[in-house]
């Protein structure tokens, strides 16, 4: 059995894991783009930091995988089961995952092609960041969500001065309320970070070299910096798909076995589409977590162990400085929707909480420096069941997870 795997993240080796586990003597393929061996991609911004080398990031392929780096599908071909690559190769396969992630959104600021403005995706990408350090004094940010937060501190961590620049009116707007991310926003300025607002940039402009030198905002304002970094979300890659008979929406759409519409096609990772277990539709969560999990499960199914993925759950928890943070599924649910909101809010500890509700189901949660018993509240989103306790007893800080729930003995 021949299983090709289109990209080398958490989902491929998940995947080429489950295979060989189920299939040792099969053949296995993956194929990268990146130039380095396989490593955990939330760890990148240590290397920003400067707290990690390189090395300590790396993962390890299972036995007898064949990887292919600096390479990429162009097309696939499901009815005469090969992939085309970029580099001329035409690779045949009896089984296909596509796991070939998302790559960073584009902005559409003028000038954004000067040298110093940066995404953080991959190792390489950050190599680049380290190496416009040297005579940088002043860095901006675009975007209030994780990776702007990551680079922002490493930058911080360098010694630069950092301009964080958010589009909506608060950090993390995708994920949390507005009295969770004016938290955020407070803890990051009361840290150093110069936080701006409800502004983007319009362009770029260029110290004379092809360097960046400033960026002019949506408003007017002309702020000074000599690095740049992007993080305004993802895509998937798809569109190497086109014509293949794939079906795709804004990810791969896939089912609970990780099957695509093509025969003998898989889809995992950041570039699958499922069912979200809190807003009931279809979505593309590009968390590690659901990666992983997606990987492992479309391995199984590719080797015919039977394997079912039930739905994805977006979750983050994150330390800003001292701030800690942990959300999960729907937190900011459409206005005037039938959803029901609880929350709990302690100015002088620092604490807030706050529970989303739909029907007799919690659907979302966010918990601000206090994140003791997070696990049960995702435990009872991803379960889709009734709460069995009444709800305020989900905001009380003396109540034990064990007091909540009803066990027979």
């Amino acid at each position: 059995m021949r299983h090709l795997i289109l990209g080398s993240g958490i989902a491929g080796l998940q995947a080429a894991r489950a295979i060989r586990s189920a299939q040792p003597e099969a053949a296995i393929t993956m194929l990268g783009r990146e130039p380095d061996p396989l490593y955990a991609r939330p760890m990148i911004s240590h290397l920003l930091e400067g707290s990690v080398q390189p090395s300590q990031l790396e993962l390890g392929l299972p036995p007898e995988v064949r990887l292919i780096s600096q390479d990429e599908a162009v097309a696939v071909d499901a009815a005469d089961k090969t992939v085309a690559t970029q580099q001329g190769r035409k690779l045949a396969y009896d089984r296909l995952l596509i796991a070939t992630g998302a790559d960073p959104r584009g902005i559409g600021a003028q000038n954004t092609d000067l040298e110093n403005i940066h995404f953080m995706r991959t190792k390489v990408q950050v190599r680049d960041m380290l190496e416009a350090l040297p005579g940088s004094r002043r860095a901006l940010v675009l975007g209030g969500g994780l990776v702007g937060f990551k680079a922002a501190y490493g930058f911080l961590r360098q010694g630069l001065e950092v301009t964080m620049l958010i589009r909506s009116e608060y950090p993390l707007s995708q994920q949390v309320d507005p009295i969770t991310g004016g938290l955020v926003r407070a803890k990051l300025q009361e840290n150093g970070l110069d936080v701006l607002v409800g502004r983007d940039v319009a362009r770029f402009e260029e110290d004379g070299s092809g360097r960046v030198r400033g960026a002019e905002l949506t408003d007017g304002t002309v702020l000074d910096c000599d690095v740049a970094v992007v993080g305004k979300g993802v895509l998937p890659v798809t569109g190497f798909l086109q014509g293949s008979g794939v079906d795709v929406d804004l990810g791969v759409l896939v089912d609970e076995e990780m099957r695509t519409s093509a025969r003998d096609v898989f889809a995992a990772g950041d570039v699958a589409e499922h069912f979200d277990l809190a807003r009931d539709e279809r979505w593309v969560n590009a968390i590690w977590p659901e990666a992983a999990d997606q990987g492992r499960i479309a391995g199984l199914n590719m080797t015919g162990v039977p394997a079912r993925y039930p739905g994805s759950l977006s979750r983050n928890t994150i330390r800003i400085f001292d701030l800690d943070l942990t959300t999960c599924g729907l937190v900011n649910p459409p206005a005037d929707s039938g959803y029901e909101i609880l929350r709990e809010e302690d100015p002088g500890r620092g604490t807030y909480r706050r529970l989303v509700f739909l029907g007799d189901r919690l659907v979302g949660a966010a918990c601000v420096n206090r994140i003791e018993h997070a696990g049960v509240l995702r435990s009872l989103i991803g379960s889709r069941t009734p709460v069995p306790c009444p709800r305020e007893d989900l905001l009380r800080e003396s109540v034990h997870p064990g007091g909540l729930f009803p066990f027979s003995r």
